[in-house]
């Protein structure tokens, strides 16, 4: 390569930063000035939001889904739609009733993002952060809107509300990108039905396991967590479906009847006979296999579904 082509190489190698929204957001993964504000606020968040019902509840587990995206819907759904009819005459009541609706559900759905942001990794958090000061930003200007409307200051109440519209719009972008370049509330774990062969597969030998004590085992290249309990060998994959946390470093503790295994980053709690989840904020199922034991003593296993 010639000199000429090295230094073309190089400056197309590294977008010019600024070029795009996209470039903002990356380098907002990067504010380490955000780093004092966000242990403060998700150390306040973690003290009182204990784990239980209502903590797994703000996560999504009980509808194996997280439950902050899709409320996102409602207040955003409202709000451009107060926008559309500021736009038509005679249409002030029914905008003023579309933004009372926005605000009201905007109540769940900033409750549900604080759960989320709070047990997510630094990268994430820090978009996170600026994702909820724009939204926040969006529902102070849509509250005055609402104000002003009621008092009859409807030009007053309109400009307003599309500057709340900028600021939402700024923050679904960031949310955007949470969702879909940083993988945030999406499954990390190893979706082995499309990695794996059908059939059964040799993994190890069953004198290789420690009774009670989880190990780390591969199949070809998708880590397991293997625990041997007497006689029952069960099977997961090990990098956890929250964040990819590694489960054979997990605590494996007792909850009712069932086995579990509580991830080490943030709390995420399984059942090791089939995956399901206990408690968040970890939603989705972890893929579990089926295991037996060969007369040589060779554990076998295979992927359930």
């Amino acid at each position: 390569m010639n000199r000429r082509a090295s230094r073309i190489f190089r400056r197309g190698s590294r977008p010019q930063a600024g070029a795009h929204p996209v470039d903002l957001a990356d380098g907002l993964e990067h504010a380490h000035g955000l780093d004092r504000t966000i242990r403060t606020l998700s150390t306040a968040v973690q003290k009182v939001l204990r784990p239980g019902p209502l903590k797994d509840a703000l996560h999504g587990v009980p509808v194996g889904h997280p439950a902050h995206p899709p409320l996102t819907d409602v207040p955003m759904g409202c709000w451009i739609s107060a926008g559309v009819l500021d736009l038509v005459p005679g249409t002030h009541r029914a905008s003023q009733a579309l933004i009372g609706a926005g605000l009201a559900a905007a109540v769940p759905t900033a409750l549900t993002g604080i759960a989320d942001w709070s047990a997510l990794h630094r990268q994430q958090q820090r978009v996170g952060l600026v994702h909820a000061a724009s939204t926040a930003t969006a529902t102070l200007l849509y509250s005055a809107s609402f104000v002003a409307r009621a008092r009859g200051r409807d030009g007053t109440g309109r400009a307003l509300g599309y500057a709340g519209l900028t600021a939402l719009f700024a923050g679904s972008y960031l949310g955007g990108h949470l969702a879909f370049r940083q993988a945030a509330g999406a499954s990390h774990a190893d979706q082995v039905a499309h990695l794996v062969p059908l059939g059964w597969h040799d993994l190890c030998a069953e004198s290789e396991l420690p009774d009670g004590w989880p190990v780390q085992r591969r199949l070809g290249y998708i880590s397991l967590f293997v625990l041997r309990d007497g006689d029952d060998i069960h099977v997961l994959t090990d990098r956890c479906s929250h964040l990819a946390g590694p489960l054979h470093q997990g605590r494996v503790v007792g909850e009712g009847d069932d086995l579990c295994v509580i991830c080490p980053w943030h709390g995420s709690t399984f059942r090791v006979a089939d995956g399901s989840v206990v408690h968040g904020p970890a939603t989705g199922r972890q893929p579990s296999f089926e295991s037996r034991v060969l007369e040589d003593g060779t554990v076998q296993v295979r992927p359930i579904g």
